[in-house]
């Protein structure tokens, strides 16, 4: 079936219109004129002319046209330059429609690649990650997933993998002869060691990469009536926050995301803050659940900002050798939340406490993927453990091909249709 979208947002000046399946071509030539048809045209060329509906002209526009594999879909495919007015993408959509066509569901052209083998499942992830990235770092995570970082990483892993499981499974093959060893144990026990380790840096990589690509977790610690929700309010430039001058006014941890960039532009990070209830000694039964939840965040969180004024001492709480703290004494000549004094210094204090990412560096930002990699990695736990307990060779390729499996996962090496629907189904129409 072929299917069409509009890819564009409304509002712009000009408007794409997409088409792709094995109509494609003939459904979008049965409403455009141009100088020839576009079944005669050269394959990946640009063609002007008019879409027409009966005798009435409905735009000026360019066409270009796209020839199976080698599309986005891998399919015959059109796109259609318009004017970006709503009446016009809407007409165009209906003879497109009239003439054979069906409305493309969300992320069904990069459901279509990943079917016809133009991308790995990572990759057609990453494209909806391109999409939504709001400053540099997120760009560059997103387009070295899309361009096969991941995808590079796990195929030599689980080509490794393959070649060992085959030859323990030749192995079972000739179990009569117990003297033959076709998988040299010394060898698998060295593979599985290195990638476990392979495994387990990806995997610590996600609390990075989910932190870029979701805004990078900020906890605003400290006593009640430090000035933790006016500073809340003076980094996000809205009233988000209740302030108030009775303590335990902040019940509940309250967050909202901010992009942050230098003054010069060079430098940029989207941040989420999370303001947090006052930590002090209560009965309060709520208040308590409020600050238990406070600590949790900052558990949680990147970047601590533990905030006090004069007279009241910072909170004392469990930091990781990882998190940045920034210390920040409010009420005095050098810094005041409640009108913005000395916040330069801490938007220069928290973008320079933004993870660097090199164009190289490979992320996992995505949840699916840390899950299946954290069963990865037990599998080829139990298969190290097992070559130690000299455990049967039958044993050890069940965990082994086990790992194969969950490593091929994040590439889409399954047959779950309901799990490909559900990835797929959060991307935007006419992706």
């Amino acid at each position: 079936m072929t299917i069409c979208a509009i890819a564009t947002a409304q509002g712009g000046a000009i408007g794409i219109i997409r088409t792709s399946g094995p109509d494609a071509i003939r459904i979008t030539d049965s409403i455009f004129r141009g100088t020839k048809s576009l079944a005669d045209v050269t394959p990946y060329s640009l063609h002007f002319g008019r879409i027409v509906d009966g005798e009435e002209v409905i735009d000026e526009v360019l066409v270009s046209v796209f020839r199976a594999p080698n599309s986005y879909t891998g399919e015959d495919a059109t796109e259609i330059s318009c004017h970006g007015s709503s009446y016009i993408l809407q007409k165009v959509m209906q003879l497109l429609i009239a003439k054979g066509g069906r409305l493309a569901r969300p992320g069904e052209f990069t459901q279509r690649a990943f079917l016809n083998g133009k991308m790995d499942l990572s990759q057609a992830e990453a494209v909806a990650d391109l999409i939504a990235s709001h400053d540099a770092s997120q760009h560059r995570v997103a387009m070295q997933q899309m361009r096969g970082g991941i995808s590079t990483k796990l195929a030599m892993l689980r080509e490794r993998l393959l070649h060992l499981t085959s030859l323990l499974e030749l192995e079972l093959d000739f179990s009569d002869h117990e003297e033959l060893e076709f998988a040299d144990r010394t060898e698998l026990l060295s593979l599985a060691s290195e990638i476990e380790r392979e495994i387990m840096r990806l995997s610590s990589s996600f609390a990075t990469g989910n932190a870029i690509k979701n805004g990078i977790p900020v906890a605003i610690i400290g006593a009640p009536n430090v000035g933790k929700s006016t500073l809340l309010n003076q980094l996000l430039q809205d009233d988000k926050a209740i302030v108030s001058d009775i303590q335990g006014t902040t019940r509940d941890t309250i967050e909202d995301t901010f992009y942050l960039s230098s003054p010069d532009g060079s430098r940029g990070a989207q941040f989420r803050f999370i303001d947090t209830a006052g930590i002090r000694h209560t009965h309060d039964r709520i208040e308590q659940l409020g600050i238990e939840r406070s600590l949790s965040a900052a558990q949680r969180a990147h970047i601590i900002i533990l905030m006090n004024e004069p007279g009241v001492p910072f909170p004392d709480i469990d930091v990781h050798p990882d998190q940045i703290v920034i210390r920040v004494t409010n009420k005095t000549p050098e810094f005041q939340a409640i009108n913005g004094t000395g916040l330069s210094r801490l938007h220069e204090q928290l973008l320079a406490s933004v993870p660097a990412i090199r164009q190289d560096d490979v992320l996992i930002t995505n949840l699916r993927h840390k899950q299946a990699l954290d069963l990865a990695l037990a599998d080829i736990r139990r298969t190290r453990d097992a070559m130690h307990l000299g455990l049967s060779g039958d044993l050890i390729s069940e965990d082994l091909r086990l790992c194969l499996s969950h490593l091929g996962e994040i590439l889409g090496v399954i047959n779950d249709t309901e799990v490909l629907g559900n990835i797929f189904k959060h991307f935007c129409i006419g992706k």
